[in-house]
């Protein structure tokens, strides 16, 4: 009998950065490990092609030119949230699995919350620096129960779900707003639902931020926002700087309608000085959300958990690339990507609800017949990309949807009425249903939206899509047009659906309006409109690709 052939040479593995020991271990247990934090750029790019794996955390910057040179790299971890300093593209595609750790620091940042909150009550950061300074001035710092005041949150993701649960125990009543989160959730939690921010501004004693950074959140917490909330509220924003309008803090702080607030994070980082550095009811820390040793230690032990799995042929469940489509399926399926991902975004756009319960997604036609697992993924990508303090991507979006409490359902039917293919969306929140259908047409394969509001028309999807709802009287579609003109936003094309007779209600028969454009409509063009009379409502959705 024959000897067993010897086992190939094991993966090798880089540790570019330093990370905890328990990754270091974890990787040695599958794998040649190399520890290369104090190597030069040069040296690293003289020797990344020696490697299947790399561990990394932001220090080292992986471009495409790095990238070319790695021959042998199959997979990359990311000890941490982001993967700015990785060309994802480039590693996409030359094969690379591109993973990161998005939950190693969410305890840490919710304690950290924690932290500030019982500060900001208590006055322990200005009680220790008089104490230390070499006073005794017990009765200046005397500070408020947590015991019965209510916590407002905006964004109830993961963080914010951790900070409710914390804030519970302390015997706080706590509010929550994210119209990204089933109403179940809430319930599970035991957290009251605001139905709007203005309902956490009118009932919160300690308001803390936890929402995602993007342009419809920056300067979030403004004058207006500030001029809502009860006299005297604390301010927490362990998030991100630009939620918070630095000006109008300071300005609220003065005038008494704020009390007292505690900032982690800045609109620009690093800082050491600061207007509100001075204030005595300020509390602020370097950034400090995230860092703990345990956070750090799980971190590195989650990205090598992730290249771990990438290199053994497990599933890689924090990758950040998309999923390849089967070869037998590309050439049908890929062009149906974008046009899901636009009618989850345009469904959101037009549900805008207090909560996201339920997303499905139809099948209609010969796509039926496909494995459409991915399509169903991109249209909840759509609905909840921008809007999750959590990066979204083909990947986690199942898990991030799982934790906010929303069913996905995807169903498949292989006969499709006038079309070939067809996609229906449809997005439930609460006791209202929002659907909105779209096909591919022609040899190109454009996307075209066809039925927004129960109203059916055609037009063909470009990046910038506005919609209105109105009373099927004449003279609407020109006050759309010279308002827009008017404010210099040019239309590329348009399509109007309306109802029929037999639904026609006492106010007359509803009609629907889709209009794209060649650049993003303004918000107060919107309204302008959806003021006028017989405007029932009004959105703008940018699409992306």
């Amino acid at each position: 009998m024959s000897a067993a052939a010897p086992p190939g040479p094991r993966p090798r593995v880089l540790v570019a950065e330093k990370i905890g020991d328990s990754g270091i271990e974890l990787l040695r247990e599958h794998f040649e490990v190399e520890l290369g934090a104090g190597w030069s750029p040069d040296e690293l790019a003289s020797r990344i092609g020696e490697y299947e794996g790399i561990l990394i955390r932001s220090a080292t910057k992986l471009d495409g030119e790095l990238l070319e040179r790695a021959t042998r790299l199959r997979a990359i971890g990311r000890a941490g949230v982001g993967v700015d300093n990785v060309d994802v593209v480039a590693a996409t595609k030359r094969g690379i699995v591109v993973a990161n750790a998005p939950q190693s620091n969410v305890i840490t940042a919710a304690e950290h919350t924690m932290a500030l909150l019982l500060a900001l009550a208590r006055n322990i950061p200005q009680a220790h620096a008089s104490l230390t300074s070499g006073a005794w001035e017990r009765s200046s710092f005397s500070g408020i129960e947590l015991y019965e005041k209510t916590l407002g949150i905006l964004g109830f993701g993961r963080i914010g779900q951790l900070v409710a649960q914390r804030a519970l125990g302390f015997g706080m009543r706590v509010v929550a707003y994210d119209p990204y989160v089933g109403a179940e959730r809430y319930r599970e939690l035991g957290v009251e639902r605001a139905r709007s921010s203005d309902e956490v501004y009118a009932a919160a004693d300690f308001l803390t931020l936890h929402l995602p950074n993007t342009p419809e959140t920056e300067g979030w917490l403004d004058a207006e926002a500030l001029a809502k909330c009860k006299d005297g509220v604390r301010i927490l924003n362990v998030a991100r700087g630009p939620l918070v309008v630095d000006e109008d803090l300071k300005a609220a702080l003065d005038s008494g309608r704020v009390g007292g607030a505690a900032l982690d994070v800045f609109r620009s980082e690093p800082l050491t000085e600061h207007p509100l550095f001075a204030y005595p009811n300020v509390i602020v820390t370097p950034h400090l959300g995230a860092s703990t040793a345990e956070a750090t230690d799980r971190a590195g032990y989650q990205a090598a958990e992730q290249v771990v799995a990438a290199l053994a042929g497990g599933v890689v469940t924090t990758a950040v690339n998309v999923p390849a489509i089967p070869a037998e399926d590309s050439e049908v399926l890929g062009p149906f990507v974008p046009l899901c991902r636009s009618l989850g975004a345009i469904a959101i756009c037009l549900a805008q609800g207090s909560s996201v319960d339920r997303v499905q997604t139809e099948f209609l036609g010969r796509i039926a017949e496909r494995d459409t697992r991915l399509l169903a993924i991109e249209t909840l990508l759509g609905v909840l990309r921008g809007h999750t303090e959590e990066e979204v991507n083909e990947v986690n979006a199942p898990a991030i949807a799982d934790q906010r409490g929303i069913d996905v359902v995807e169903t498949k039917h292989t006969g499709a009425r006038d079309y070939t293919d067809l996609i229906r969306v449809t997005v439930t929140t609460g006791e209202e249903s929002v659907r909105v259908v779209g096909t591919l047409i022609g040899r190109r394969n454009r996307p075209h939206l066809l039925e927004a509001w129960s109203q059916r028309f055609d037009v063909q999807l470009e990046q910038h899509l506005t919609l209105f709802r109105y009373r099927d009287v004449p003279g609407m579609i020109g006050r759309v047009g010279t308002i827009f003109g008017q404010h210099g936003v040019n239309i590329v094309s348009a399509a109007v659906g309306r109802e029929a007779d037999e639904r026609k209600s006492k106010d007359g028969r509803l009609a629907a309006m889709a209009i794209t454009t060649d650049a993003a409509v303004p918000r107060e063009v919107i309204e302008e409109i959806v003021a006028g009379e017989g405007f029932v409502a009004g959105r703008t959705v940018t699409l992306t690709p």
